[in-house]
């Protein structure tokens, strides 16, 4: 997704939200070896907010809906919003309050329709590299 925007990650201040061994931790691999530089922090942290405020980008996912408020987020930020929940009147939403934080990014993922989809084609994709690689 960085690629495909052109977002350089070097030298970026890079708040992890959600310090999964799935999603939080080999992003954070991710993008040390980008030359980011990352704070991992979860729903538990201190002072999240003093954490994401700093945040040149903000990768979130934890499974608490609207976590991520726009106080929380610097003006001009990249906002990644890995998180899915299912509300009680059955609406999809995730961890950032979209409507809110939306405003002050310079590029945020929606949810549903953001993340996911470019997850499953990309899982799609290894299957068929992997499949083919094993019928050498």
């Amino acid at each position: 997704m960085f690629e495909h925007y052109d977002i350089d990650l070097k030298g970026k201040d890079v708040c992890v939200v959600g310090a999964s061994n799935i999603v939080g931790k080999p992003m954070a691999a991710l993008l040390l070896n980008a030359d980011a530089t990352v704070t991992v922090t979860h729903i538990y942290t201190k002072d999240l907010a003093r954490h994401t405020r700093e945040a040149d980008i903000i990768i979130v996912g934890v499974g608490v809906p609207g976590l991520i408020k726009a106080d929380m987020v610097k003006e001009g930020a990249v906002v990644i919003d890995i998180g899915i929940n299912k509300l009680g009147d059955g609406r999809l939403v995730g961890d950032v309050d979209y409507d809110a934080v939306a405003p002050r990014c310079s590029y945020i993922t929606p949810v549903p329709g953001g993340v996911g989809p470019m997850t499953i084609a990309m899982l799609m994709e290894n299957t068929l590299k992997a499949a083919k690689a094993r019928n050498v």
